[in-house]
């Protein structure tokens, strides 16, 4: 760890204060500028945010093992297969992953109690994907029945092909794999696969191998409406 890193945890947490604003405000102030700078026809393209409060769009450290956590890797790539706020949520949300790991690289170190004061005062602000999308953080409401509720409201790709409309939100919504056993992939023309994650352009109505076109269980859940790269494309015509 250099010497001038950050050490106590005021240190720590006004790093982590500075790098969350600038993020922030690439996302907010300056998204015009933060999205022409996120080009899909680039090379892997990360999110910076520095410790003077400023932002970056660029490649990732070439060092192996890096000095410091890496964010997420290949914001660009998605860019035109999502609407623009789904896009600007998905990366608010590994943006807060990001801050953390590096806030707690730093306090490694730390014992415990320091730990636990760390997190304490990172929690007390809003994360990122809160001041994006303009939710308010929520109340804690302990419930017997909390854990139980969230696993009912998790989507399953296992049940077919995955939809991003309202279709994929109803739990009564149930199709055998026989159904689809014709339906081939727009990309590279594979057969369907309950054991694969798929996604549906909800403009053509084709379906897609989340690997063809590079989207992940992880980024559909922050897709309201699904457009494939052919849609995409003839979009910008």
């Amino acid at each position: 760890m250099p010497s001038s890193s950050p050490r106590s945890v005021e240190e720590i947490f006004k790093d982590y204060s500075a790098r969350r604003s600038g993020i922030v405000r690439a996302l907010t102030n300056d998204v015009d500028e933060f999205y022409a700078l996120c080009d899909p026809e680039k090379e892997n393209l990360c999110l910076y945010g520095h410790p003077d409060e400023s932002w970056e769009v660029n490649l990732p450290a070439e060092e192996v093992p890096p000095e410091l956590p890496e964010p997420a890797l290949g914001i660009n790539f998605a860019r035109d297969g999502m609407s623009r706020q789904d896009w600007l949520s998905l990366i608010a949300v590994h943006s807060d992953s990001w801050l953390l790991s590096v806030s707690f690289y730093f306090g490694a170190r730390l014992n415990r109690n320091e730990r636990k004061r760390l997190f304490s005062l990172t929690n007390d602000l809003p994360t990122v994907f809160e001041v994006v999308t303009g939710r308010k953080p929520a109340r804690d409401k302990p419930s017997a029945d909390s854990g139980s509720k969230s696993r009912n409201n998790a989507k399953r790709s296992t049940d077919g092909p995955m939809r991003t409309n309202s279709t994929l939100l109803d739990e009564n919504y149930v199709e055998d794999e026989d159904e689809h056993s014709e339906t081939l992939c727009g990309s590279c023309g594979g057969n369907y696969s309950a054991n694969e994650f798929w996604i549906g352009c909800d403009i053509c109505e084709r379906w897609y191998h989340g690997k063809c076109v590079k989207i992940t269980p992880s980024k559909a859940e922050y897709i309201q409406q699904y457009k494939c790269p052919s849609c995409s494309k003839k979009g910008r015509q």
